[in-house]
């Protein structure tokens, strides 16, 4: 590509970045960065792949195809690797002209459930959806995806399924909340209910009677045959199955341990058969499994993990940019003072901040209290913890604390999971000042 002495590569860096948070809500990620540079510098993708340890195909299908896709909505003009330059010559020309008020903000979602695709509302972590990306093309792979509740772990399953789709791979999304207790607690009952559904979302005939032999295989061994000799040759292409809330099933011991040694069967399997290399899974889960589990049955020292962590300071300013608030780095950091960086509560906040029901002082004031936005957020832990409470004692020694406290691994897992508690080392502490605050007042009440 041909250097503009008068438009330098700096000045197209910033305004790309600039354009794509004001439009998107998001910075350009490291990755469609690396893209975008070597594209302005004329580099193939080949050299591009050599330089920063990328797989050719995965700069060009993938990042590639979306970035530019990513420009030209936001420039408003058909952006490739080749035109680069001119639109953004362009766009900067029309940026300095004056400017005038902005319309009408667009509708803002309230936060509830997972983020959908393309939403402006979806906020990338750093580098973990390339992980996944990465992880989910490799034959036989698994990926395991820990947080606790509210933290965006089916939001990224969406954003894998939705790559994987773009790779011409057939998808099954089943979150484990929806199986009846009837069914979760009979092993038999729970892979015949798994086989089916599969075959729903591939839109095949269900042929369990045909396969599934009670007289002399076991259930785990009935539901391998039915994927290993019906499902994937029936496709005839990669499946990515994707498990999500599998820490659902983790009380019933009657099923979990056998499930779980099947799962990692079938990765095992992957590293070995052809079939087999077709199937891809995807296990999202609050928690550890406390069901002991020998090693070598155990999915969950197994595949590619993925934990994620709160968001950021340069995330939530990001979030908030979307919300249409031109908030500054005190505003940020006063926000983050009571929830962290936690998604969903941060989510909420500038929910409430935007469409002008209260300023961030009236908010932080009332956070902890029963007139605040939290307020259903915070009871619905409150009455778990109400039935359990040798579980209410232990947080409350937490928030009473000003020092991480030691619980007992029981007491961590299920605080933990209730998205309460953080981890340092064997101790726990509040996860934010907001859980500190009203649960040190409710708790010793």
């Amino acid at each position: 590509m041909n250097f503009d002495s008068e438009f330098t590569w700096t000045e197209a860096k910033q305004l790309a970045e600039r354009l794509a948070l004001q439009k998107t809500g998001k910075y350009l990620s490291d990755v469609e960065m690396i893209v975008l540079q070597g594209s302005w510098e004329g580099k193939t993708y080949e050299e591009m792949a050599q330089l920063a340890g990328y797989t050719v195909d995965y700069l060009n299908k993938d990042v590639g195809n979306k970035l530019w896709k990513k420009l030209s909505d936001i420039l408003g003009e058909k952006v490739s690797k080749k035109n680069l330059l001119e639109p953004l010559k362009r766009a900067s020309t029309a940026q300095q002209r004056p400017q005038t008020a902005s319309g009408s903000m667009k509708e803002i979602p309230f936060p509830e459930g997972s983020v959908s695709l393309d939403s402006s509302f979806y906020v990338e972590r750093n580098e973990v959806e390339s992980l996944c990306y990465d992880a989910i093309v490799k034959p036989g792979s698994l990926i395991r995806i820990k947080a606790p509740k509210l933290m965006g772990k089916t939001s990224l399953i969406t954003q894998i399924l939705d790559h994987s789709q773009s790779q011409n791979y057939r998808t099954v999304y089943l979150n484990l909340s929806s199986v009846e207790r009837s069914i979760v607690t009979n092993l038999d009952k729970f892979l015949r209910w798994l086989c089916l559904m599969v075959g729903r979302q591939l839109k095949l005939e269900n042929k369990l009677g045909d396969y599934w032999d009670t007289e002399i295989l076991g259930s785990n061994d009935n539901c391998t045959v039915y994927f290993e000799e019906y499902l994937l040759p029936a496709i005839d292409c990669p499946l990515v199955l994707a498990l999500d809330e599998v820490d659902l099933i983790f009380p019933h011991t009657e099923v979990i341990e056998d499930f779980l040694g099947m799962l990692r069967s079938w990765h095992e399997k992957g590293k070995i058969s052809q079939q087999w290399k077709q199937l891809r899974l995807i296990m999202a889960h609050s928690t550890e499994c406390y069901v002991p589990l020998d090693m070598n049955q155990s999915p969950f020292n197994a595949g590619v993990p993925v934990e994620l962590l709160e968001f950021d300071s340069k995330q939530v300013l990001s979030l908030a940019n979307v919300h249409g608030l031109s908030w500054n780095e005190s505003q940020i950091e006063a926000l983050m003072s009571m929830v962290g960086g936690h998604p969903y509560l941060v989510r909420l906040a500038l929910y409430e901040i935007s469409s002008g029901k209260m300023t961030l002082e009236q908010l932080l004031n009332e956070a902890a209290t029963e007139a605040g936005i939290y307020s259903n957020h915070l009871r619905r832990h409150l009455e778990i913890l109400q039935q359990t409470p040798e579980l209410a004692q232990g947080l409350q020694t937490v928030v009473t604390s000003p020092e991480p406290v030691s619980l007992d691994s029981m007491q961590i897992y299920k605080l933990h999971s209730m998205g309460l508690v953080r981890q340092q080392d064997n101790q726990v502490m509040p996860r934010c000042h907001l859980y500190r605050e009203y649960f040190c007042r409710v708790l010793s009440a």
